[in-house]
């Protein structure tokens, strides 16, 4: 079945109103081939009747599952690895100190996906606090779009391929065996808190972050939804707060009012 013009202006539309997605004419294909099947198998003749459904669904299902199909959500633990070596030797030993007395550290990793990068964040900070863990709040923050990857960040089970990116250090202390895959032990998966989050929704939070994990989310928004973003994160980073976004991806801090520290982070001024 072929996406018409039409129907593709109508889903590019849909996905900027619902998700701050702005899709570009080169994704046509894209759209055409993931929803070919979900158009066949639930009886629809047409994208369009497919696409127009999807308003009309009050429970919300029909959208989850568009989001999902949507969206890619390649990660693996420590991706992008020299953002966990600046956090690790420069960033974290300067905030816990910051922060002894109140010993509580706000970090959030927006657009989660399936949960290894929350994870890593979690072994790194448990690693470098010892036996004072049990003093701090360090509870991270986890969101993502897609019912479908929180369903399995939650569920903490991973293939043995996905653990072969991290030491064997990490590995045994953070990991058990469970039938051909490996789960993250209970006292780290009581560490991350996984909730569903849009984006282009306003920011409720009750206290600022000291840092802010958005990597390679924004890639998939426009300038405007991208800046409107961009604006909420800074809003809801403590003065000093630092943003981590994508390798591949760029930031204007001319009037933004963060500061360039090196490539792909930036502190709020």
């Amino acid at each position: 079945m072929k996406l018409t013009q039409e129907e593709f202006s109508y889903v590019k539309a849909l996905a900027y109103s619902q998700f701050g997605i702005y899709l570009t004419d080169g994704k046509k294909s894209l759209i055409e081939s993931r929803f070919s099947n979900i158009i066949s198998t639930k009886g629809y003749t047409t994208f369009m009747q497919y696409f127009k459904n999807l308003e009309q669904d009050r429970s919300g299902d029909e959208m989850n599952e568009f989001i999902n199909r949507l969206t890619t959500n390649h990660t693996y633990f420590f991706r992008e690895e020299k953002h966990f070596d600046f956090l690790r030797e420069e960033l974290l030993p300067e905030l816990l100190k910051k922060e002894a007395s109140s010993r509580d550290l706000r970090i959030w990793s927006a657009g989660c996906s399936s949960g290894e990068e929350a994870f890593t964040l979690a072994m790194i900070i448990d690693e470098m606090l010892g036996v004072k863990k049990k003093f701090w709040d360090t509870t991270i923050l986890a969101t993502d779009i897609s019912h479908r990857v929180l369903e399995k960040a939650n569920r903490g089970l991973y293939p043995k391929e996905e653990l072969e990116k991290i030491s064997s250090k990490y590995a045994q202390k953070y990991f058990v065996p469970k039938g051909q895959q490996y789960e993250v032990t209970p006292d780290l998966k009581k560490e991350v808190v996984f909730r569903k989050f849009n984006l282009t929704h306003t920011f409720n939070f009750k206290k600022p972050f000291h840092i802010i994990f958005c990597r390679n989310v924004l890639i998939y928004f426009d300038k405007a939804s991208k800046d409107n973003v961009l604006k909420k994160f800074y809003q809801s980073l403590a003065p000093g707060g630092y943003l981590f976004i994508g390798h591949s991806e760029t930031m204007e801090t001319s009037h933004s009012g963060f500061k360039f520290v090196r490539p792909s982070i930036y502190v709020k001024e």
